[in-house]
């Protein structure tokens, strides 16, 4: 491959340099008084420039060799040679900036409570919501087993206290007869649990107190109680089939006590006594819960309750 050449006219470069000697003795000398002006109007004397010795050599064709070796100390031949090696330094492909920030690190503590295969007993406090009729209030417990640290099954028990509200008299007056109701006696269940949510916030940026949220799916039975308008006819009991679903959220306060609020729906096929009960018709407590009518309730009831733990303390164990 033949090297690069760049042709140029040396009587140019000289005269170039001509003017700038020129130019730096008139600077060096005195000022002198302009030279008066040719007669006759005859054009000023041209100036020759001869190239001298710095016309080409002979059979070189006035051409300038760009691809001869750069000789020692040349400062722009340093720099190509030093850009070109960042350059082969450098890898094919884009280049992404990656900025760094406190955001970029990230904390992971350990959860401050553990339940896998741990067991929770759980006293509770329960009152419906949804009943303007009648209240109940209920005293019970759960028993959990948690398989893993987000999985449980357990076991639970109710016993209902029914009160009855205002409305249930002001029928009465208003209407002149009672209205039909169901009164609850017990209720237990075979539940499921799964912990999706955990997390945790400051109290008065003093103490930080853990909770989580967890989901409960159950299968249990329970039983309700006629309440007869007259007392002169007998009511009757219904067994009941009561699946239940809710959600409550917990609050850790020691490794082996926390604290459980939550709202539970209980789901059940009620029968009801029938309305035309006389001495002739539905006198018995089985004809008229063979002619009862039936309905869907949703027991809608919320929950507090406080858990011991046990056994009463854990340990991490790390991979190692």
């Amino acid at each position: 491959m033949k090297p690069l050449r760049m042709r140029a006219f040396h009587r140019s470069v000289v005269f170039f340099a001509g003017l700038a000697l020129v130019a730096g003795t008139a600077l060096a000398q005195p000022k002198k008084a302009p030279a008066p002006a040719p007669k006759g109007g005859e054009a000023e004397p041209e100036i020759e420039m001869d190239p001298g010795d710095s016309a080409p050599p002979p059979g070189d064709g006035g051409e300038i060799d760009m691809g001869a070796e750069p000789g020692p100390g040349d400062l722009n031949a340093d720099m190509a040679a030093s850009d070109a090696a960042a350059a082969n330094a450098i890898k094919a492909g884009e280049v992404k900036r990656t900025p760094l920030s406190w955001k970029d690190i990230l904390v992971v503590v350990r959860k401050p409570f553990l339940k896998a295969r741990r067991t929770e007993l759980l006293p509770m406090f329960g009152t419906t919501m949804n009943d303007n009729m009648v209240r109940h209030y209920s005293i019970g417990g759960m028993l959990n087993y948690y398989l893993t640290d987000v999985l449980a099954i357990g076991v639970e028990g109710q016993y209902y206290q029914p009160s009855f509200r205002e409305p249930f008299d002001l029928v009465a007056r208003q209407a002149r007869r009672l209205p039909t109701i169901n009164t609850y006696k017990w209720s237990a269940a075979l539940d499921f649990h799964y912990v999706p949510v955990y997390g945790k916030f400051a109290v008065f940026d003093k103490r930080l107190i853990t909770w989580e949220v967890f989901f409960t799916a159950g299968i249990g039975a329970g039983q309700s109680q006629v309440e007869e308008r007259d007392k002169k006819f007998p009511g009757f009991t219904n067994l009941l089939i009561m699946p239940n679903i809710g959600a409550s959220m917990r609050f850790f306060l020691a490794k082996w006590l926390t604290v459980n609020v939550g709202i539970r729906d209980y789901i059940f096929y009620d029968k009801f006594e029938p309305t035309d009960r006389s001495p002739t018709m539905n006198a018995t407590a089985d004809e008229a819960k063979s002619n009862s009518d039936g309905a869907l309730i949703n027991n809608v009831m919320f929950q507090v309750g406080i858990s011991f733990w046990l056994p009463t303390s854990f340990e991490y164990t790390t991979f190692r």
